[in-house]
């Protein structure tokens, strides 16, 4: 392979890297968090098909012809395959909160996601085609490969910031195209014959004149240049479009650009008579709109004692989805902020130092500065939220208030950074109810209500000072147990021998709050407590010296199943017995397995399932389901993949035995029948080899980002910083699987033993740069990815040397490969998902490095 070829393969890997980076964004937007993580799987299976077809291409030609050909065609096929998928999106009318009882939704999903699986698709079909056709050199294209993939990663958050969804689409499919070559199937032939036309028409060597071109050969030729006018125009065309798209979100009316489901908060917003869109702006890390005139009122948990008007809000949405308040009122005209459930807290802490962590819209701000806060600091973790709120809410905007600081950060950065104490630690409710039976936001990691997140909330208090937290209330009781449990059990990591008189819980019909004191609450504290709840009509849930007669008295339940389940979590003992027992999964959330939101048990299977077509809930009642819905369509779909090479070789074998005149199949000089399950025997091992290199390095790689979103407090950015240092530590280490010095026995060892130092080091070393600036947290994430993405970039260009040893087989072996290792990854993408719900990221990573030890296993006994 040339030089230009390799640089065509990472400008298409780049591309490649950059469309899955923004298909994160896209899905999330246009859908919901679940479908977030399907580009991963998405560009693995269009990897995988991409490895049959060629396989299968190269079995019937008995070599594939001319790879730089395939690469240049692909570039073409990516572009336009963006173009469909994009199309795909917008048009396709998948509704995912009917696909329960509507069936035709199904036929909807598989094409929505066979659409997005097709510019991945032809991509891999030149990377692999480049792969196969390398003879002797695959390690400098898988180098070239990964280290263009890691561009591409560093590229999406800049043209996400730059030009949003749609313009980073754009500028995928454009550096695709420009892997497209007009003159590629002119052939070699062509060219030789375009060089002895410079000489009058004879050879240079034997000065005989040759035919003249034929006449179709010459309209092709003079065609040429057409082509690459028509081709030249559309990178203009499409340059000039990404320059607007830039120029547009810049300015703060970027159009979405995407259809969005009819059930996200934006699109319930717009559906109102007179609502109209005032702000529109893409970054790296969200879509950030606010509307006016939608009818907002959102003042969560508001007593039902307050009887006046409350005050106007702007709408902001975040990704489209629920909308948060921007409350159009001064802090001193503010008199709604009395009758909040949080209202106590700064009744108790008058005057105080406030921290106002996930700030969202501001209401939190307002609610401390309206309260006589001295002093409120405003942790913004979407700055562009920020901004929306000062372009559109300028003249009541809290965090310009002379008394409020912002930290730009997440709010585990600035808790862990901090020294500072505060009077009080609040934590507002910014999201939408959730009902616990859809499981809609299952798979979402929530590092801002894990014991860890607690434990350091509670370290920023001031002697006396209070930590206030709300949450929503569901039938059954799930949510209020899971936020008490993690409350008790970080209380007592904080060295609080008597969790249940450090806590104090109300409710009102929706809404809980629970206020955490660490040195006890006094016997005063607790009088004006039982004032507010008795004045604004709150039901106390738990509190040092609560009484019977004190529960269920103004928002009457059924039951008091929240103080029942808090007597029975305060008793040490019997804990771990409750959480067994409980109807859902109510244990805290950690950083190892940070998804608060995930309730499923496998005992409410078959209450869901019953209710599957009945209930009008997400993904037909869990969206743990989705999983394993995703998981058996990559089952299915991979093992087609890989199966189909193998059926299709015994139908040309047989053919080309039959023509050879031997009816058994078997072929003049070989030793034994191809085609058979006796080729299958041989090669088995190769391709296990390869699929355990694709499940394990997902297996590695999908725990890693996970672990560092809570030091980058944002998926993209943790996306972008570990992607790109493995990508790159992979590329040094590829280009490295031929060199003299290697020690090859030795590659699969030293990986093992690096897993297994970052499994038992890995949380210690993101905790401690939890505390640091953000281009240290960078510098400290690659050097210490460094090393192990090295060795992981090893195990693969260390297969293809094995697979192009085992000649001629070697040329339809090494797509063939090439698509088993794509068809692993996906299968494994999906299951490291369900295995970190169930068993937490840890668990993952050490069966991935159980994965790479069963191939060194495969490598070391063919060496």
């Amino acid at each position: 392979m040339s030089r230009g070829s390799m640089l065509g393969v990472a400008a298409l890997a780049a591309a490649t890297l950059l469309l899955e980076s923004t298909l994160t964004r896209l899905l999330a937007v246009a859908q919901f968090y679940h479908f977030a993580f399907l580009a991963v799987s998405l560009a693995l299976l269009g990897f995988g098909a991409s490895g049959t077809a060629l396989s299968l291409a190269a079995r019937r030609r008995g070599a594939l012809l001319r790879p730089e050909r395939w690469l240049s065609w692909s570039g073409l096929g990516f572009a336009a395959g963006v173009g469909l998928a994009y199309a795909a999106v917008n048009l396709l009318p998948f509704d995912s909160y009917s696909i329960a009882w509507e069936r035709r939704q199904i036929l909807y999903f598989v094409l929505y996601y066979l659409a997005l699986t097709l510019p991945f698709f032809c991509a891999g079909l030149g990377i692999g085609a480049a792969l196969a056709g390398a003879a002797g050199r695959g390690h400098r294209i898988y180098a070239a490969n990964l280290l263009g993939s890691a561009a591409g990663v560093l590229l999406a958050p800049a043209l996400l910031w730059l030009a949003g969804v749609p313009g980073a689409v754009l500028a995928s499919a454009l550096i695709g195209l420009a892997v497209f070559r007009t003159d590629a199937h002119a052939g070699r032939g062509a060219t030789a014959r375009g060089k002895m036309s410079r000489f009058g028409g004879f050879s240079r060597f034997g000065g005989r004149r040759q035919k003249p071109a034929d006449p179709e050969r010459r309209l092709r030729t003079a065609s040429r240049p057409e082509r690459r006018a028509v081709f030249r125009t559309a990178l203009l065309v499409g340059l000039a479009c990404l320059i607007a798209l830039t120029l547009l979100n810049l300015g703060e009316r970027a159009p979405l650009g995407m259809a969005i489901s009819p059930y996200k908060g934006l699109a319930h917003a717009r559906r109102y008579p007179g609502s109209q869109l005032v702000f529109g702006r893409w970054d790296a890390i969200a879509r950030v709109d606010v509307v006016a005139g939608a009818g907002m009122r959102a003042l969560p948990g508001l007593s039902y004692a307050y009887k006046s008007t409350p005050p106007p809000q702007l709408g902001l949405a975040l990704d489209a989805d629920a909308l948060q308040p921007i409350t159009l009122v001064a802090p001193g005209d503010f008199d709604a902020a009395a009758f909040l459930p949080e209202a106590l807290a700064f009744e108790l802490r008058p005057a105080g130092r406030v921290l106002v962590l996930a700030s969202g819209g501001g209401l939190g701000v307002l609610q401390a500065l309206a309260a006589g806060a001295q002093e409120a600091t405003a942790v913004l973790e979407e700055p562009l939220a920020r901004r929306a709120v000062a372009v559109t809410a300028a003249a009541h905007d809290p965090f310009a208030h002379p008394a409020v600081r912002t930290a730009d950060e997440p709010s585990r950065v600035v808790l862990r950074r901090t020294q500072e104490s505060y009077d009080v630690v609040y934590l507002p409710l910014t999201v939408p109810y959730r009902p616990v039976t859809s499981g809609a936001y299952s798979l979402a990691e929530t590092y801002g209500l894990t014991r860890e997140m607690f434990e350091d909330a509670l370290g920023r208090l001031a002697p006396a000072g209070v930590l206030a937290v709300t949450r929503w209330l569901q039938t059954p009781p799930s949510e209020s147990v899971r936020l008490m449990a993690t409350l008790i059990e970080a209380l007592e990591r904080r060295g609080v021998s008597r969790p249940a008189d450090a806590l104090v819980a109300y409710r009102g019909i929706q809404t809980i709050t629970v206020l955490a004191r660490p040195d006890g609450w006094p016997a005063e504290d607790l009088e004006q407590v039982r004032q507010f709840t008795e004045s604004r009509r709150y039901d106390l849930v738990w509190a040092p010296d609560v009484r019977p007669d004190e529960l269920n008295r103004f928002n009457r339940l059924p039951a008091v199943a929240d103080h029942e389940a808090t007597v029975e979590l305060l008793d040490a003992a019997q804990r771990s017995e409750f959480y067994r027992r409980y109807p859902y999964a109510v244990a805290p959330a950690t950083d190892d397995r940070p998804f608060f939101f995930h309730f499923f048990r496998w005992g409410q299977t078959r209450q869901t399932l019953a209710l599957l077509g009945r209930t009008w809930q997400p993904f037909g009642g869990s969206g743990y389901f989705v999983l394993f819905a995703l998981l058996a369509l990559a089952l299915v779909l991979s093992i087609g993949l890989i199966v189909a090479p193998l059926a299709v070789s015994r139908t040309v074998t047989h053919a080309t035995a039959s023509a050879a005149g031997d009816e058994t199949g078997h072929v003049p000089g070989t030793s034994e029948v191809p085609g058979t399950w006796g080729e299958t025997r041989s090669i088995s091992r190769p391709l296990l080899y390869f699929g355990l290199l694709g499940v394990a390095f997902l297996f590695v790689e999908i725990p890693l980002i996970q672990r560092w979103i809570l030091a980058f407090g944002h998926a993209t950015y943790a996306f972008a910083v570990v992607v790109f240092a493995v990508l790159v530590g992979a590329g040094a280490g590829s280009l490295a699987a031929h060199a003299s010095w290697l020690p090859r026995r030795a590659v699969f060892p030293a990986l093992i033993f690096l897993i297994v130092l970052t499994i038992l080091g890995g949380p210690q070393l993101v905790r401690i740069a939890l505390g640091w600036p953000l281009a240290g947290r960078v510098a400290l994430a690659v050097a210490s990815l460094a090393p192990l993405a090295f060795l992981m970039g090893l195990p693969f260009p260390l297969g293809l040397a094995w697979a192009e040893a085992r000649r001629p087989a070697a040329a339809s072996l090494i797509p063939w490969a090439w698509a088993v290792n794509g068809c692993a990854s996906v299968i494994a993408a999906v299951l490291a998902a369900i295995l970190a719900l169930s068993f937490g990221f840890t668990a993952v990573l050490w069966l991935g490095a159980i994965g790479y030890a069963a191939a060194g296993v495969i490598l070391t006994k063919s060496l």
